[in-house]
């Protein structure tokens, strides 16, 4: 079945804006992963908006505690600054399962394309050599119908993320076909070249059973905004069992 790996990035979001530690990202992590969640994931960027570095050597302890997995996403090119060393330095303390690599800026409001492997890929190879050594499974970042994933497979890579918000819109708009068929060859050329494919962005239990049907081989959803946001009505549990009863319709078996 497709693992659920929850985002609490929006959590630590509402708790940013009125400062100390309410409502409680560990206790969210917790919740969901009672609820029978795969794992958990955080984006902790520069500027600290989202879950930042003093939340994930607890996050990493709780997901150790109950064998799942940690993701952690950033972007490995963005320098060091008070208060957050960099994302190298965050995965040498907690060593995640799983580290995204994500090509976002400062200025970014949410990550919205990812990297096409054009030109020089030297920086990024030697990234991804750095995280590798200290065992975490690196997955890159790629819009769907990306080319040359041949050569993110030769960066070092074991996995790709598709950005799935085109297809999100384009499921809000009514006619996803275009969208999904993109995705899929995506998938379908991550296989051929032995690239895993996870999958984030924008998905919803709305949207979430159509796109697990039609692109093969998900291993791995990483959902916050539309999860957290649904929770605020039905209660995180809930929520979290609603995703996995998609995730088990379309893909157990």
């Amino acid at each position: 079945m497709t693992r659920l790996s929850v985002n609490v990035n929006k959590v630590a979001v509402l708790r940013n804006s009125r400062g100390g530690g309410e409502p409680d990202v560990q206790a969210a992590a917790l919740a969901c992963l009672q609820a029978g969640a795969h794992g958990i994931t955080v984006h902790p960027r520069p500027d600290r908006r989202h879950v930042v570095a003093e939340d994930l050597p607890p996050l990493a302890a709780l997901t150790a505690r109950f064998g799942v997995e940690l993701n952690i996403e950033g972007n490995p090119f963005a320098p060091p600054r008070p208060g957050y060393p960099g994302l190298l330095a965050l995965c040498e303390q907690v060593r995640p399962a799983q580290v995204t690599l994500v090509p976002d800026g400062d200025g970014q409001l949410t990550s919205d394309h990812g990297f096409d492997f054009e030109g020089d890929t030297g920086a990024l190879a030697m990234q991804v050599a750095a995280f590798a050594a200290l065992g975490c499974r690196v997955s890159l970042f790629v819009d769907a119908g990306v080319a040359a994933l041949a050569r993110a497979a030769a960066l070092g890579a074991q996995r790709i993320e598709i950005y799935t918000g085109p297809y999100a819109e384009a499921f809000a708009a009514g006619d996803p076909r275009a969208a999904l068929d993109l995705c899929a060859a995506t998938a379908r050329q991550a296989e051929a070249v032995g690239l895993g494919v996870n999958a984030g962005h924008d998905l919803s239990q709305a949207n979430l059973g159509r796109f697990l049907e039609r692109v093969p081989g998900v291993e791995e959803v990483s959902i916050g905004h539309a999860l957290i946001g649904e929770a605020l009505y039905a209660g995180l549990d809930a929520t979290v069992r609603g995703y996995l009863s998609v995730l088990e319709r379309t893909t157990a078996g």
